[in-house]
């Protein structure tokens, strides 16, 4: 079997996997910061981790994944007071809308989703060990982590703690013994939820969390830690140097993995500039495994360029659109295979034309060679075509040959695809909801279409051809192509 090896964020390289406990895999990502509504660059991250997470089980190993939710941090406090409401509330209703948009985008729920309000108490026990090694200092119910204390911080990003602490832009307190020092506990403020501590009442620092929950989780050491090339530092550089500091230096994850950054117009994705897009927004131009497999199409430490254009003021997905055809034509290759393999009878098992039998290695080594995603989809194609030369030649192969063949290719395409999370919608059903979108943006009355093929059928029953014919070139001319199928007449609009 082919080792799975993968590109380790820490030693710069890529390296084999090697889990803990061979055959299972503990995986810790960083989740929701809820406090508004999901985005493009949210999607990125989560369905990068997500394609992980599948790939490592289609691979064969049993998974554990944990994605945090971070439900009290400064952000959410603001938004709160500006609203009116709870930090509680407020975050308990984006979480929630977070899961939703996920699961509408195909990502997995996490088998653990710890909250931060949920695990104070192993917060201050964290603090209470980082304090007493040493790595940490109270003043005035605040509580520090002193980077100095640590030798080993800045190996994540690759710097030096002076290179640190002139590239990062850090808040200025002159209680901090050094600049570079980070909260690990804030002291409460007026208005802001607080719990008891031993340095009295307040809540947690940003990093602590993680660290804190893993721990209780995972335990003192898992696997695979992932996030976005954002967080590197200084958010997981942090939560090596308190999980070391507390529980030693061969604590915490194994493996660290991080996905690139997507772009819009050449500038990273984010809400202060203004070019994010919002989950709606995407579901609403392409279906949404559509973006899914725009993002396939690229490595996931390779940065993205994101490209739509604005339209009359309305803004169109032009990348998202051409992942859509694509994918449209693998679920069109199921659909005839489909049609096809519900006729006639089961050949049993025996000899296979070549094509058949060359998609599950080719993705088996395409994922173990750092989840290569692009050639994923090549192989992918290759499949589609080699079935439809199939279908369209049925003298290409012997007739059991041939039919073994292509429902070895059907079940090979969806099983394959579910390592993406693609290709888990019915055919028809995918077809159907695509031509609906299309008809709207380009203004094509889908009433209008159904009465002139009605029209068109009662003139072929009658064996008025010329009729027939005018029928549709007039289809044709609105960017309707008919389709006479096996099944009937069905019709889609010419792309």
């Amino acid at each position: 079997m082919t080792q799975l090896r993968f590109y380790d964020s820490l030693r710069r390289d890529k390296v084999p996997f090697e889990p803990q406990v061979p055959g299972r895999v503990s995986m810790y990502l960083c989740g929701p910061t809820p406090y508004d509504s999901a985005h493009i660059g949210h999607l990125y991250s989560a369905i990068c981790f997500d394609m992980i997470r599948r790939s490592l089980m289609w691979l064969g190993f049993e998974v554990t994944f944990v994605r945090n939710v971070t439900d009290v941090e400064d952000k959410i406090i603001k938004r709160a007071a500006e609203n009116g409401e709870e930090p509680s509330d407020l975050a308990t209703r984006y979480a929630n809308e977070y899961n939703a948009d996920m699961v509408r985008f195909g990502v997995l729920l996490p088998d653990i989703e710890p909250w931060v309000s949920g695990h104070i108490p192993d917060i201050v026990s964290l603090i209470e060990q980082i304090v007493a090694n040493g790595a940490g200092y109270a003043v005035d119910g605040d509580v520090y982590f002193s980077v100095e204390d640590f030798p080993a911080y800045g190996r994540l990003s690759g710097q030096s703690i002076e290179e640190l602490r002139a590239g990062a832009r850090v808040e200025v307190d002159d209680r901090k013994r050094s600049p570079g020092d980070f909260a690990l506990w804030k002291a409460a403020k007026p208005g802001e939820p607080w719990w008891d501590s031993p340095w009295g009442r307040g809540r947690p620092g940003w990093h602590i969390e993680c660290s804190a929950m893993s721990l209780r989780h995972l335990g003192r050491v898992f696997d695979i830690h992932g996030g976005g090339k954002d967080l590197i530092f200084p958010h997981h550089e942090n939560e090596i140097a308190q999980s070391q500091a507390a529980l030693g230096s061969d604590s915490f994850a194994r493996y660290w993995m991080h996905n690139g950054f997507l772009e819009f117009r050449g500038e990273k994705m984010s809400k202060s500039l203004g070019n994010v897009f919002g989950c709606d927004q995407i579901a609403a131009a392409v279906a949404p495994e559509a973006l899914r497999f725009f993002f396939f199409q690229h490595h996931y430490r390779s940065p993205i360029r994101f490209e739509v254009k604005t339209v009359d003021g309305e803004v169109e997905f032009t990348d998202l659109e051409a992942a859509e055809r694509r994918l449209d034509y693998f679920y069109s290759t199921l659909r005839r295979l489909d049609d096809f393999l519900a006729t006639g009878k089961d050949p049993g098992p025996g000899e296979l034309v070549a094509e058949a039998e060359r998609l599950v290695p080719a993705v088996r080594e395409a994922l173990s060679d750092d989840f290569n995603t692009p050639q994923v989809l090549a192989a992918l194609g290759e499949a589609a075509k080699a079935a439809n030369k199939l279908l369209d030649e049925p003298k290409s192969a012997p007739k059991p040959v041939r039919r073994r063949s292509l429902a070895r290719l059907a079940e090979d395409l969806r099983g394959v695809a579910t390592a993406l999370g693609l290709l888990t919608e019915d055919p028809v059903e995918f077809q159907t909801q695509r031509r609906a979108r299309l008809a709207a943006r380009r203004g094509i009355d889908m009433a209008r279409v159904e009465a002139l093929l009605s029209e068109r059928t009662e003139a072929r029953q009658a064996k008025d051809f010329a009729r027939a014919d005018g029928l549709r070139d007039e289809l044709k001319a609105m960017g309707v192509e008919v389709l006479d199928t096996p099944n009937g007449v069905d019709w889609k609009i010419l792309d």
